[in-house]
């Protein structure tokens, strides 16, 4: 019987978004291409002997009772399992990376194969929907093209490129963004070869770099010269590379403030590659 176990939370990049509609519930129906990165947060989940879920984290400004990482262990039936979980964040907060969704995800796979619950996929997708649109594609573990409101998802083999990404060190709540006015919501759908060929972008970026100049400041030194692209609803931007010298390369011309890393793009989850 397996004690504990520590995996790899990965963050993740929307190498583009384009919404296409919206639903009489309020829901954005959107199309995007999920990159699941080999970089994220550490989460190590322990048995215990006392019952009761137990979240330490190195943020501790995030209520148990609000963290995505708590509301995901409720929503087992763990029994008269005691668990300790520690998370150590890297993943920025607001970023657009996914880091919530990850770790929501993350705990409902790591606690379902430690405590030996014997749901399937499925099932945890289920549960991980009602945290949040993200939360599948991170149970599903494959990088996916995505359609609906981000529940329907294809499973894809990209080339496993380089990203450098700079976090501007701003928090943006997606509900925001959604509920701007100005967001363009009626983009036609494209197929995976309109992707393929460079006919995409991300619909929120413009509404973004209007509304956060911190954003926008980065945007504009990388476009001297790259093709940077917001991620999800921002605040993270990104540039693909082919290699990793290419991507460090470009990282040591950046400010030295800036808060940025290089992650390669996996087609395979780490935290699946850790529970198989």
């Amino acid at each position: 019987m397996i004690e504990s176990l520590t995996v790899c939370s990965p963050a993740k990049l929307n190498l583009f978004l384009h919404i296409t509609g919206r639903r009489s519930d309020g829901y954005h129906t959107l199309q995007t291409v999920f990159q699941l990165l080999d970089w994220g947060d550490e989460m190590r989940f322990q048995r215990s002997d006392t019952p009761g879920i137990r979240l330490h984290s190195n943020q501790p400004d995030i209520p148990a009772a609000h963290n995505l990482v708590t509301r995901a262990a409720q929503m087992l039936d763990t029994g008269q399992h005691g668990v300790d979980i520690t998370l150590h964040k890297h993943i920025p907060m607001g970023g657009g990376l996914g880091g919530g969704s990850s770790n929501a995800a993350t705990t409902l796979l790591a606690l379902n194969f430690l405590l030996g619950l014997d749901h399937s996929n499925q099932d945890l997708c289920a549960m991980g929907a009602q945290l949040g649109a993200d939360v599948p594609v991170f149970i599903g573990g494959r990088s996916a093209w995505a359609e609906g409101i981000g529940e329907k998802l294809t499973p894809l083999e990209l080339p496993e490129d380089w990203f450098l990404i700079v976090a501007p060190g701003c928090h943006i709540p997606t509900a925001e963004i959604f509920s701007d006015q100005e967001l363009t919501r009626n983009s036609p759908p494209i197929k995976m070869s309109g992707f393929s060929r460079g006919h995409s972008r991300n619909d929120c970026q413009t509404i973004v770099r209007r509304r956060y100049p911190e954003v926008d400041n980065v945007l504009k030194f990388l476009e001297k010269h790259w093709e940077p692209r917001l991620t999800g609803t921002g605040a993270c931007v990104f540039v693909q590379f082919a290699t990793q010298q290419e991507a460090e390369a470009a990282r040591a011309q950046l400010p030295l403030h800036w808060q940025s890393f290089v992650a390669r793009g996996v087609n395979r989850s780490p935290t699946m590659a850790a529970l198989h």
